[in-house]
């Protein structure tokens, strides 16, 4: 509807024409899932730098990978990412602080009270809980830090009405601790009292991993709860995922190799339906250039231009107090998703992440020569080496795709990057009216970030009409598409590929005489 004049006047209008520009979106973000020492659970969480890191979930955990991999990403480049840390196999999980497990009565010597330090107790540094029966079902509880001692007699875990319930009774009095009870089917009161002895506040950085047995539900989670890989659908900015401690799993042997299986299939499973994220895998443990082909051609047999592999796990030096040695090995998807940021922002997503330093690397768990590289890169094994005089570098960018137009990863990342970039950028362009102005319209915005991505030499061609094309007439919205409510826009890129092999053909030539310059 046309303004009304009705005095005379000068009348200044604002008129929106023109194209809209499309800004690219970050490529650079990313998702990782594992076990950690303290922090939110099952609850997707910004991190932006490694001191944030250790503040919300602590630092490194023995048998678990999760804050190695976070380390490694910030280390290699990283920017910014998001965390889930995932419950240890149950509800009874380590808490964060120093704690002490005090062991029952009961056959097998179950854990049913946990003593964890308050943050007025010194950090649990020095603190000793000792317990002496005081018969039947009662027990007395001595806490003691340097020249401070607590005494607590007569206590019980009983909840009957005057009995000195120990948790009530120690949460309410101690300046030093608190207790948890942690519940044991079927064990009567006497025997889930806790054994006579004396128990040390120890970190629970320094307490090795505990996972129970589980199976992929826990890594999978759901969207309604937010928890596991559902945690992260509702997270835009996400464009690698990583689950590194699925290795910790397995080797404390709460998974077998079908849930490892399981778990990478979710993984890539989540990337194929949010279409703006690639999964980074990691082989098992201890597996030679045979054995990871097998893994990946037979046991496993992924198919995804979604998903990329790196082979083999990586040597770095041992953080973790009272370590047998002063390194160890880790999987390298953390350092992998530094490498792809660094990439990003020194180069641009249509650069090839790969002949790249892996900043922290000491040495591989396997080293591993031209021959077998030779049968693994071509099924999608990227390679992890180590060269004389040049470190250890990323030597392989290979989706686990079969098909060959997705065979690389940064063609598959940019892609994302720009399919992502115009979805976001044309939103304005819902309920318009669908006339040749606004195919018009929407046709500019797209040449002009096209054009843009062409001159940051993502696409090929001398000239921006070899590189792409963007179609939007009546030819591709006919008056059937446009009564049903549909704009339909063709949009064709041509993406520059890396230059995998470089050959240099070099001949015998004879000069002399004769030759004319």
């Amino acid at each position: 509807m046309s303004p009304q004049y009705l005095s005379p006047g000068v009348y200044v209008e604002e008129v929106d024409k023109g194209s809209k520009p499309i800004e690219g979106v970050g490529t650079a973000v990313a998702g990782f899932i594992g076990f950690a020492a303290k922090g939110p659970v099952n609850k997707p969480t910004f991190i932006a730098n490694w001191t944030q890191f250790t503040n919300v979930f602590g630092a490194f955990v023995p048998g678990a990978y999760l804050a190695h991999a976070v380390y490694g990403y910030f280390n290699n480049g990283g920017g910014s990412c998001y965390v889930l840390r995932l419950p240890a196999g149950g509800p009874d999980e380590t808490p964060a602080g120093s704690t002490a497990a005090l062991p029952a009565k009961a056959a097998g010597a179950p854990t049913t009270l946990r003593a964890i330090a308050r943050e007025s107790g010194g950090g649990g540094e020095g603190i000793t809980v000792e317990v002496t029966d005081a018969g039947d079902d009662k027990f007395n509880l001595t806490i003691k830090r340097g020249a401070s001692e607590e005494k607590y007699e007569g206590l019980s875990l009983s909840t009957a009405k005057g009995a000195q319930n120990a948790v009530e009774v120690v949460n309410r009095q101690s300046k030093l601790v608190m207790l948890e009870e942690l519940k044991v089917a079927g064990a009567a009161l006497a025997e889930r009292a806790p054994a006579p002895g004396s128990y040390a506040l120890r970190p629970a950085e320094a307490q090795a991993l505990s996972v129970r047995q589980t199976g992929p539900d826990l890594y999978q989670g759901n969207v309604a709860d937010r928890s596991g890989l559902g945690g992260f659908e509702a997270i835009d900015d996400i464009t690698m995922v990583a689950c590194p401690d699925l290795m910790g799993a397995y080797q404390a042997g709460a998974i077998n190799r079908e849930g490892v299986k399981a778990v990478q299939l979710a993984l890539i499973a989540h990337c194929e339906n949010m279409k703006d994220r690639v999964a980074i895998l990691d082989p098992l443990p201890d597996m030679n250039a045979q054995e990871v082909k097998d893994w990946r051609m037979t046991e496993a047999g992924y198919d995804s231009k979604y998903a990329a592999l790196y082979y083999p796990w990586i040597q770095v030096a041992n953080p973790n107090p009272g370590a047998n040695g002063a390194s160890m090995f880790i999987p390298a998807s953390g350092h992998m998703a530094g490498i792809w940021a660094r990439n990003d922002t020194e180069r641009g997503v249509h650069k090839a992440p790969a002949n790249e330093v892996v900043r922290g690397a000491l040495g591989l768990q396997n080293q591993i020569t031209k021959s077998e590289q030779d049968s693994l890169n071509p099924v999608g094994v990227n390679c992890i080496r180590a060269f004389p005089g040049r470190g250890i570098r990323v030597w392989g960018a290979r989706t686990l795709s079969s098909d060959p137009s997705w065979r690389y990863v940064n063609v598959r990342r940019l892609f994302n990057f720009v399919e992502e970039s115009i979805m976001l950028g044309t939103q304005w362009v819902v309920f318009e009216p669908n006339d040749q102005a606004l195919w018009q319209r929407v046709k500019r915005t797209i040449v002009g970030f096209l054009t843009r991505v062409w001159r940051d030499g993502a696409l090929f061609g001398t000239t921006p009409e070899e590189a792409f094309y963007v179609k939007c007439d009546a030819e591709n919205n006919p008056p059937e598409t446009r009564d049903v409510g549909q704009l339909i826009v063709e949009v064709g890129i041509a993406p520059v590929k890396p230059a995998e092999f470089v050959i240099f053909r070099i001949s015998q030539y004879s000069g002399g005489a004769g030759v004319e310059e």
